[in-house]
């Protein structure tokens, strides 16, 4: 559900919200409104409030439990880092760590997956051949395919059967 469940939000500043139309001139009750207004933004010494409750019936268990590990560490770490350090490295870690995770996934699955003659499957991954300008070593390029059968042949050649 929305935040505001489909009603359009509506700004409690009102006009004087812009610096530019403080400037032009407020009436006193504006001023009185706006002051009780930055008054009403400070927020008591004990607030925000954690309730750990609230979280755990907001939350997924799902979610809860993958989040589990990173949590209890910085909870440990929040007293030497400070709470809101300890909430940064915390994320940070997290999202290293997913892409260390796709990382290694991605690699896994192009050592391991790879199309060759055995299988349908698998990404075929095809190398061209390298730009040899003329004036450098190994100009003019020769490919080290020597017969027909040297093209196309998905690793066969290299099989141990």
């Amino acid at each position: 559900m929305a935040q505001t469940a489909g009603v359009k939000p509506m700004a409690i500043a009102g006009r004087v919200a812009s610096e530019r139309e403080r400037c032009l001139g407020m009436t006193v009750t504006e001023r009185a409104w706006r002051k009780q207004w930055l008054k009403d933004q400070i927020l008591h010494e004990n607030e925000p409030q954690n309730i750990p409750e609230y979280w755990k019936e907001r939350t997924n268990p799902i979610r809860r439990f993958y989040r589990f590990p990173l949590d209890w560490l910085f909870t440990r770490m929040a007293p030497m880092l400070g709470q809101a350090r300890a909430q940064d490295y915390r994320y940070i870690t997290g999202k290293l760590g997913l892409i260390a995770v796709g990382i290694l996934g991605i690699h896994y699955y192009f050592k391991y997956n790879g199309n060759d003659w055995t299988r349908k499957g698998g990404w075929r991954v095809l190398r061209t051949k390298p730009m040899v300008l003329p004036g450098q070593p190994g100009f003019p390029y020769k490919s080290d395919r020597c017969y027909d059968s040297d093209y196309a042949n998905r690793n066969f050649k290299n099989s141990p059967i």
